[in-house]
């Protein structure tokens, strides 16, 4: 019997099959033989493989040679097939490429494979295939907002050069208001999940009123400061400053990075920064909400706390918010950026390239 072939995987290839089996927009395909290479790795038989993945042994003994071979791009890329080669989709492609790109359907916005298949009088799969090859997908949109702010790169750097290269003797803080959390209650009770089902939930719900979140994030330790308010006015916003002053070190300056949101840059608010000389702002180009690491935390809180519950009173929306705080706290992980600022700077300019050429 002939012997698999040994696989040893480099520290960025296993990293990269990984990423290949844990990404929720990779091809079925390609999972199947990130997770055959892992396996592999470990020492296991093609055939104990094949019953993991529901394939036959000898495809798992092709791809684990074709990934002994080519290494990552062995099982990315599917070898040419025999057959007629597609004449009529070659002489078509360019065209279906050019009216998806340039052309806009009448009474609509955007090409489907059949509107635009009956559109040229052919086949949609034949759509289909020319759109996948060229990666087009016109139901899909992706939302972008480039900042104007006219000191944008000064705060970039500025940001980015605490989060890289933080002060002694200081903690940096992100702090921003996550403002109208609604407290939902769904219309009826959902249905728990269960083998072959997934959690239900009606899609209307009633409203118990709102709360708005005052968050600093230590990026020393990952910590969170709280509190949740009824409004987010520079009153609040005051009343927060001073529970982040009273729960920090006194020995310690304060870096403050936060949006130019106008409740931040109220008068009061600055006479008051006067007199407590150990708070230093940092603020955010606008439209760049990105640069605030604490927006992770109103993100995470929002996937795993507020969107899926459900809530009869503003006093349980606060109570479950306050859980997530203590249980985030109890074993914090601090955030670690990586992107330098010059990096970004580089980012943004070809991005600017490419808007005013499209323009």
């Amino acid at each position: 019997m002939r012997a698999a072939v040994r696989i040893v995987l480099t520290e960025q290839e296993q990293a990269t099959l990984e990423h290949r089996v844990r990404g929720r927009v990779t091809e079925a395909r390609l999972v199947q033989r990130a997770r055959i290479v892992l396996e592999a790795a470990q020492g296991r038989t093609d055939k104990a493989i094949a019953e993991m993945v529901g394939l036959g042994r000898r495809a798992v003994g092709r791809w684990r040679r074709r990934f002994a071979e080519k290494r990552c791009a062995g099982i990315e890329k599917d070898l040419p097939r025999s057959g007629r080669k597609p004449v009529k989709r070659d002489k078509m492609t360019r065209l279906i490429i050019s009216t998806t790109t340039q052309q806009k359907p009448p009474g609509a916005t955007h090409w489907s494979v059949r509107t635009l298949a009956s559109h040229l009088g052919i086949n949609r799969e034949m759509v289909r295939r020319v759109w996948n090859a060229a990666g087009l997908k016109p139901h899909l949109v992706r939302t972008f907002k480039l900042s104007n702010d006219p000191q944008f790169a000064e705060k970039v750097v500025d940001v980015v050069g605490l989060y890289l290269n933080p002060p002694e003797h200081a903690l940096v803080m992100c702090v921003d208001e996550k403002s109208q959390i609604q407290a939902l209650d769904r219309t009826q009770p959902g249905l728990p999940i269960k083998k072959g089902r997934c959690g239900t939930m009606t899609h209307d719900y009633k409203r118990y009123g709102t709360t708005t979140l005052f968050a600093a994030l230590n990026l020393a330790d990952g910590r969170v400061i709280g509190s949740c308010m009824p409004r987010h006015r520079h009153q609040e916003w005051l009343a927060f400053l001073r529970q982040i002053e009273r729960q920090t070190p006194k020995g310690l300056d304060l870096h403050l990075i936060l949006d130019n949101y106008q409740t931040h840059k109220h008068p009061k608010v600055k006479l008051w920064l006067e007199k407590h000389p150990r708070f230093h702002m940092h603020f955010i180009p606008t439209s760049s909400s990105w640069l605030n690491m604490v927006e992770r935390v109103f993100a995470d809180l929002t996937e795993k706390c507020i969107r899926r519950g459900a809530f009869r009173s503003v006093d349980q929306l606060i109570a479950a918010i306050d859980d997530y705080l203590e249980h985030r706290n109890n074993n914090p992980k601090p955030l670690v950026w990586t992107a330098s600022a010059k990096a970004i700077l580089e980012k943004i300019a070809r991005a600017r390239k490419v808007l005013n050429n499209e323009c």
